[in-house]
């Protein structure tokens, strides 16, 4: 990956910030549009979330991360009797997913599980902190999730999920079924901002990244260098590269709804000079120094401390313009985290 190279001494502990626990959003705005966005460039303006489309140009393109949240999380037993709980990281093909499992005993290949008192499922193997589960023959493992599953919400949410999440936890232009957790700066879109922001001249287009559990994986060490990031597959229209390159032929920015969206369209970057149509898989992490080619704005919510998402946003706007902006957050009561308020990030210009 192409970095300056300024960041290879950097440490988790330089991505850490005290919040109060009461910050932590527990149920979304009343409406998507009527949170908080924080504006951080130059300086901090705090605005609505609905007055996105004063804040962008006509002929601005916004780019979309469309997965859908799937029903992920499944409680059952071991055939031994204890009690387990499955999250679904990944859908591997009809009958078989790679699955977090919590239970007071690790699960051994060959053993089998009972879960939502119907589907039985056998443990194939071990992969890294996953585990391959097969599941029955019948209903494919996306239709029994729908059926049985429920919204997996974060950990920092600490309530059972609830017939709202269901739809408050997707995205309104969700399309694509695979992702565990939701790619939450779209959270803010309702239909009459969308129908406002076309209205403005504003561009939409589309990639499609599917969200795993893996995304809450705290970092395990200090060195940033040292971190591996767990994979995720993405997909990018042949539409949107076109959208792409007519942005930048008209010199609009490029604004990406999400870090999972800079993601996929800065790791397609990364490895062919500019993004392509197609699917491909990323384990990319973003650091400070890392030379962004794809995004000028990012519209992302506010992020865990030592987070790989923290660390992004920061690789994106700076180390110190974020501390600054969180700093602020904290003070003015922002809520924070997947139900919480948005920020709207510039990148510094180039030197």
């Amino acid at each position: 990956m192409h970095y300056n190279g300024t960041a290879m001494n950097l440490s988790i502990d330089d991505f850490d910030y005290e919040l109060p626990s009461d910050l932590i959003a527990q149920h979304p705005s009343e409406t998507r549009s009527g949170s908080r966005l924080l504006c951080v460039g130059a300086s901090l303006a705090g605005r609505r979330f609905s007055e996105l489309p004063r804040l962008l140009d006509a002929g601005d393109l916004l780019v979309f991360n469309d997965t859908r949240v799937i029903k992920a999380r499944l409680a059952g037993e071991k055939s031994s009797g204890g009690r387990a709980e499955v999250l679904i990281e990944r859908v591997l093909s009809e009958r078989e997913a790679l699955a977090q499992v919590r239970a007071s005993k690790p699960p051994r290949p060959g053993s089998a599980m009972r879960l939502a008192d119907s589907i039985d499922v056998r443990v194939l193997a071990r992969e890294g902190e996953f585990y391959r589960l097969r599941f029955p023959d019948g209903a494919a493992v996306f239709e029994l999730l729908e059926r049985h599953g429920s919204v997996p919400l974060p950990p920092y949410i600490a309530r059972a999920p609830q017939t709202a999440d269901e739809r408050r936890y997707q995205t309104v232009y969700a399309r694509a079924p695979g992702a565990v957790a939701a790619p939450t700066a779209g959270l803010h879109f309702d239909e009459p901002l969308l129908a406002a922001l076309a209205a403005r001249g504003v561009q939409f287009a589309y990639v499609t990244l599917h969200v795993g559990a893996g995304t809450f994986q705290p970092v395990r060490v200090k060195d940033l260098a040292k971190h591996r990031m767990h994979g995720e597959r993405y997909d990018i229209p042949p539409a949107t590269v076109a959208a792409i390159e007519a942005a930048r032929k008209r010199r609009s920015k490029l604004v990406a709804v999400g870090t999972t969206t800079v993601r996929c369209l800065e790791a397609s970057a990364a490895v062919h000079g500019a993004p392509v149509a197609g699917e491909a898989e990323t384990d990319l992490f973003i650091i400070p120094g890392f030379g962004f080619r794809v995004v000028d704005q990012l519209i992302t919510n506010f992020h865990l401390p030592r987070s790989t998402l923290l660390v992004l946003v920061s690789a994106f706007a700076g180390i110190e313009p974020v501390r600054k902006a969180y700093r602020h957050a904290v003070e003015q009561r922002y809520r924070f985290y997947s139900y919480g308020d948005a920020m709207l990030v510039d990148r510094p210009p180039r030197d």
